[in-house]
């Protein structure tokens, strides 16, 4: 499990060290590089897999806040040029997706394509609904504890009753989050967007969405036509953990789009 120094963090990562096209894969808010199991290994054996822990997150350094979507989009530009993995095939999921946004608006010499999960281009609270959502998740985190927020929340992502083993991995993995590390990630969602930038994106984006994830397709549809390269794809029966939840679907739709990048790259 190397590590490496960025800025004022040691960040975790892991590399397959495939000579392959480079494939990276950025988690969600409260998660880790650990969660991508199921896509690294149904994808190892024909890219270059890397995962990495953003700050705050996993085996990365915890520092002080505030954190921002900015430095964490820097944090992984920064890991990807020192490891020789850029331009790769960068794939996140909600917080992960915003710093992928991040990345093909700001830093897109880093990037191959990107695929963005179940995210959005940015985060405003504009009405008394935004309020609450957010409110009631810092409030809920101060004061039940992420093991108790974690069991509210593996009850609404995994709701099916065979999906047992889902929810208790959750709730053990959730419980692990530094508690502060996470309120000052969450605070540094809020006012982020690259919306104004989705136009200017050149390079392919793959925007995947579960039908009944927190923000509705439609919305994510939108985002896709803002992009000239884009397109969006909807699994459904499946919520906000998607690549947890339904990983063979997610699998396969990234291999088929990321063959497609390559292909078109290969052509003369």
């Amino acid at each position: 499990m190397p590590t490496l120094a960025v800025d004022d963090i040691a960040l975790h990562y892991t590399d397959t060290e495939r000579d392959a096209p480079p494939l990276v894969f950025v988690h969600g808010l409260g998660s880790s590089g650990r969660d991508w199991a199921p896509q690294v290994e149904a994808l190892a054996s024909d890219f270059r897999v890397l995962t990495c822990d953003l700050r705050g997150h996993g085996h990365t350094s915890t520092p002080e806040g505030p954190y921002s979507i900015a430095q964490m989009a820097r944090d992984v530009a920064v890991w990807l040029r020192k490891i020789d993995a850029a331009p790769a095939h960068v794939v996140g999921l909600s917080m992960g997706g915003m710093v992928t946004y991040e990345l093909l608006a700001h830093t897109p010499e880093v990037v191959r394509s990107g695929t963005i999960i179940n995210s959005v281009p940015g985060v405003q609270l504009n009405g008394l609904g935004d309020y609450a959502f957010y409110w009631s998740r810092r409030g809920a985190v101060q004061a039940l504890g992420m093991r108790r927020v974690g069991r509210l929340l593996a009850r609404k992502l995994f709701i099916k009753a065979d999906q047992q083993e889902l929810r208790t991995q959750f709730i053990e993995r959730w419980a692990t989050n530094d508690k502060q590390a996470y309120l000052a990630s969450i605070d540094g969602l809020v006012g982020w967007s690259v919306e104004d930038r989705l136009p200017a994106i050149q390079h392919p984006v793959l925007v995947l969405a579960a039908d009944d994830d927190y923000t509705p397709a439609s919305a994510k549809q939108q985002h896709a036509h803002a992009m000239p390269n884009a397109q969006l794809a909807v699994v459904a029966d499946a919520r906000h953990a998607l690549p947890v939840e339904r990983p063979d679907a997610v699998n396969a739709l990234l291999r088929a789009f990321i063959e497609r990048v390559e292909q078109q790259k290969s052509r003369p």
